[in-house]
């Protein structure tokens, strides 16, 4: 009956400490960039071996392992991001006066090698579960891709909080590409779809299955559910960086 508790538990300490933890290397003095960009690349590399392994276990450990493994490889590339290594070819304000395809364009050209390596990542993924048993990890990096680009476009398109105080300042000039409004017309949509998806991954889990099935269901159920918490912080007035306050520093 209480199955979902630890998942639940499990699954918000990952993604408060994951996203404090990336927060915190990047605000570290610039020096010591390189060896922890080198660094990240082989806890990549153990991360593919890891969720190989559990790709392949059917049991409540396997998807644990799948899920830990698979946030992992999704902290890899945010932190590449965050360091400047795996940016876009775009690396600078945007100019004003610009039609709102133009901005678009140039809002993408400041991430397009960002999105062509989540898209990488995501086809190694594919191929490594392609005839796995425990799916869990393919469908974390899933739920987690479709949850971001929701929120990239939401933020092109408007909301009341950035979160700009966690941009290092050698990618600030990603902000000139925001624009604060209280609500725009994608928002609605992008939560009442997330709900859609969601009752169905908890009804899911809910039902009589195998207790591994519970508790991948329950993982990525909790996950997705604070990836539609991640959308309400961004129309609400509630400073969000408080829960990561340990892990930034501004100005820096």
């Amino acid at each position: 009956m209480y199955f979902w508790i630890s998942p639940l538990i499990f699954t918000i300490f990952i993604w408060w400490f994951s996203t404090g933890l990336i927060l915190k290397v990047h605000s570290l003095p610039k020096r010591f960039f390189k060896s922890i960009f080198v660094a990240s690349v082989g806890v990549l590399l153990l991360a593919f071996w890891g969720l190989s392994i559990s790709s392949q276990q059917a049991t409540i450990a396997g998807a644990y392992c799948s899920f830990t493994c698979a946030i992992i490889i999704w902290g890899w590339q945010e932190l590449a991001f965050l360091l400047g290594y795996i940016t876009g070819s775009r690396r600078s304000e945007c100019p004003s006066g610009l039609s709102p395809m133009t901005r678009a364009w140039y809002a993408f050209q400041t991430i397009n090698y960002h999105e062509l390596a989540l898209l990488s990542l995501g086809a190694i993924l594919f191929f490594i579960n392609l005839d796995s048993v425990n799916q869990t990890g393919f469908w974390t990096f899933i739920i987690l891709w479709g949850m971001r680009q929701s929120t990239k476009i939401n933020i092109f398109l408007g909301v009341l909080n950035f979160n700009e105080s966690f941009l290092p300042q050698h990618l600030q000039y990603l902000v000139t590409y925001f624009r604060r409004r209280a609500m725009n017309c994608l928002m609605p949509f992008s939560i009442l779809v997330s709900v859609m998806i969601l009752i169905p991954i908890w009804s899911s889990a809910g039902v009589d299955s195998s207790p591994f099935d519970r508790a991948s269901y329950a993982l990525l159920g909790t996950l997705l559910a604070l990836g539609l918490l991640e959308h309400l912080f961004l129309i609400l007035p509630f400073p969000s960086e408080l829960l990561w306050k340990w892990g930034y520093k501004k100005n820096h």
